[in-house]
């Protein structure tokens, strides 16, 4: 078959463990993309057209202009990014889907707050594709690959080992003594042995990546008995879609050869939406899978939250505790903090093999890496405010700090863009794209540029607060002010014609929604301006004012024994 003739779609990160799973049978009974059919039938009744319990749409999104290049049972090539064929997919649909309808459907809200529902508005393209695809080879992992066997693979396992009740346990955290807990308490109920079956595709922005939990599972493995428990990786791109995703996850274990599944508090839940209150009831998923569990062919071991009774010195599931326990628990929130902060973590909490794990992967904030986000209007003073807090950064702090200046690194990395809102999401994006693997390698990054649309402002806060600290500094100088202050007359310009598209008077400037910093650099001076974001820096613990406080004691130990050298 000559692909050269052949229309080619290069598969997104999430397309990809869709792909493999739909390849490796993990997401059997599908055959390809849904159809509009299928689509409408999992949004509005959970269940495939001919009525197989399926709760979560599979869907290739594609650009219009690329939808629109499609004609139904056209073949298409689908690639990774490398550009290596994956599958061939004949397309039978294609639409535009109701993405409202969707996001009430899937998530139960329209709240952008929830990962999911933002990733369908601001990620997710616009038309979906829907058809049968043909395997070419599977996506290629070169990471942990004894861990990563297929439905086929680990039926095949659990028969050589004789296994005949498997009990599957989902995470996309690391494990500590609750987990370990919850799975030996399942496991006796259930009389079974214990699959940890982790996510390793895409999960909640800001979650722990994927290798230290790895190797935290590596370290909790010894804890269990001998011949008693199988680590597997899951390559699943979660939604967060609470109960319908924990019933997604029960069916995906059946396929993998599991008998029963633990589903536990809050399973699938992204936490809280933009009111503070949870997305999701904790135990709603129990009723819901409870409901479908004769239905899908696998048994549901519902269990409560594992919390640990001071007076037993023990864990117990919550409803198995008395008024009369004092009971101890350590928050995820609460966790990160002692993380970033360098605080004790209790033995009853974790494992000490874990937090080290933990500790090495996530040092204090103070030696963190972090990215400085200035936006604002052209003349609002962010690149005079970025040149100054450059140099006071500099002057105690051991952490490389790298200035990325809009209009310079425009020359550098973005010399054919325009100005259109395309071209300027383009740039923000690339200067992000830069700005995060300074963060991720523990450095400073300063980014001064006009990034006036909010939609690529949550992007760059989405991609770089997933490796280090990021701090949003609105500098609200009033457009007066900064035409007062045009040098270059470019203001002027814009108002009589002669630029285009120009930012605060013929292009709109999105004032950001919930920026940590916002200066007037009409009423402050540049120094002000800095101590104010060094001083919110300070707050959040990612910089420390000076040696005395200790921000790097390697470092400050060696500034006094050279001290103590010179003569």
């Amino acid at each position: 078959m000559d692909s050269a003739s052949f229309p080619s779609w290069c598969l997104t990160p999430r397309q990809l463990c869709d792909i493999e799973l739909i390849l490796n049978g993990g997401f059997f009974p599908l055959k390809g993309f849904l159809t509009q059919a299928d689509y409408e039938s999992v949004l509005m009744h959970m269940q495939l057209s001919e009525v197989t319990v399926w709760p979560i749409p599979i869907t290739l999104d594609v650009t219009p202009e690329f939808a629109q290049s499609i004609h139904p049972l056209q073949k298409i090539r689908l690639t990774d990014p490398e550009g290596n064929p994956i599958a061939w997919m004949q397309v039978s649909d294609r639409w535009q889907p109701d993405k409202r309808l969707e996001a009430e459907r899937i998530f139960g809200t329209q709240d952008e707050t929830h990962p999911g529902v933002f990733y369908l508005n601001r990620v997710a393209h616009d038309y979906y594709l829907g058809g049968e695809i043909e395997g070419i080879r599977r996506p290629k992992h070169y990471d942990f690959v004894h861990w990563r066997r297929d439905p086929a693979e680990l039926k095949q396992q659990f028969q050589q080992l004789g296994w005949q009740r498997i009990i599957a346990f989902q995470t996309r955290n690391p494990m500590h003594r609750a987990h370990y807990e919850l799975t030996r308490w399942a496991m006796q109920q259930s009389e079974a042995n214990l699959l940890i079956h982790p996510v390793v595709g895409l999960s909640k922005p800001g979650d722990v990546d994927y290798f230290t939990r790895v190797r935290c599972y590596q370290k909790v493995l010894p804890y269990y008995s001998e011949h008693t428990v199988l680590l597997n990786l899951l390559p699943l791109a979660m939604r967060m879609a609470g109960p319908r995703e924990a019933l997604w996850h029960a069916i995906i274990r059946k396929n993998y050869g599991c008998t029963h599944f633990i589903v536990g508090r809050d399973h699938a839940g992204p936490g809280d939406n933009a009111q503070g209150m949870p997305f999701y009831d904790p135990y709603a998923a129990h009723d819901l899978l409870r409901y479908y569990e004769g239905k899908i062919g696998i048994h549901i071991v519902a269990l409560q939250e594992m919390v640990y009774a001071k007076e037993r010195a023990r864990y117990l599931p919550l409803d198995h505790t008395s008024s009369r326990d004092t009971i101890l628990t350590v928050s995820g929130t609460e966790l990160r903090r002692r993380l970033q902060t360098g605080s004790e973590i209790p033995d009853w909490f974790s494992y000490p093999e874990v937090v080290n794990e933990l500790r090495w992967r996530y040092p204090p904030r103070y030696r963190q890496g972090f990215t400085v986000f200035l936006t604002g209007l052209s003349g609002a003073g962010k690149s005079t405010l970025a040149l100054a807090l450059m140099a006071r950064l500099m002057e105690v702090d051991t952490r490389v700090v790298t200035l990325l200046d809009g209009d310079r690194e425009r020359r550098h990395l973005s010399t054919e863009l325009g100005f259109s809102q395309q071209h300027r999401d383009w740039h923000v994006k690339r200067m992000s794209f830069v700005a995060e693997k300074i963060t991720k390698s523990k450095g400073i990054a300063i980014c001064a540029q006009i990034a006036p649309y909010e939609m690529s402002r949550a992007y760059a806060r989405e991609h770089i607060s997933a490796v280090g600290g990021f701090l949003e500094v609105y500098v609200a100088t009033p457009l007066s002010v900064c035409e007062q202050r045009d040098a270059k007359g470019l203001y002027a310009k814009a108002r009589t014609g002669v630029i285009s598209a120009f930012t605060g008077i013929t292009d709109p400037y999105e004032i950001p929604v919930n920026p940590e910093v916002v200066v007037d650099m009409s009423v402050l001076t540049t120094e002000q301006a800095v101590d104010v974001i060094l001083q919110k820096l300070s707050q959040l613990g990612y910089w420390l004012p000076s040696l005395n406080d200790q921000a790097s004691p390697s470092f400050y130990s060696q500034r006094v024994t050279e001290d103590m050298l010179v003569p």
